[in-house]
């Protein structure tokens, strides 16, 4: 009789174990899709509004154009495309390109970002606007 009353229990164990267990991988299942929604919602390019654009302040190639060359342009202007939008290689590139003229609204730089499809979907409006300032204050690479 102990070894039936032992049997039973075993089973019964194993039946609150599956259940608790298929509770755990149900609750699991949740918590990951949760965080996924709530990972993608928070995409950092999408989920801010960009800080006013100062046309009075002071524009810096090397601090303030290059990162947005870095972060957005190398990708297909490496080397490969013209003009070559490296670190070291771009300040040149576009200045003896041709890309910058004052008023920034009539440069090849600032037309290409603002009115080229390929080019428009990938910079903010505020870095469109420093680029544009930039090349108002003349261009310098500073």
């Amino acid at each position: 009789m102990r070894i039936f009353r032992y049997i039973c229990e075993l089973i019964n164990n194993d039946i609150n174990m599956n259940l608790k267990f298929n509770r755990i991988k149900q609750i699991l299942v949740i918590l990951v899709l949760i965080a996924a929604v709530g990972g993608l919602s928070s995409c950092e390019k999408y989920s801010y509004t960009d800080r006013p654009v100062d046309p009075n302040a002071t524009w810096h190639f090397q601090a303030d154009i290059q990162p947005i060359f870095n972060s957005i342009c190398i990708t297909c202007h490496g080397g490969v495309q013209s003009p070559d939008l490296r670190t070291g290689k771009s300040y040149q590139a576009l200045s003896k390109g041709g890309f910058l003229k004052s008023p920034g609204e009539t440069s090849i730089m600032y037309i290409q970002i603002t009115t080229q499809s390929d080019h428009i979907p990938r910079t903010t409006a505020a870095e469109k606007l420093k680029i544009l300032y930039w090349i108002n204050q003349g261009a310098l690479n500073n």
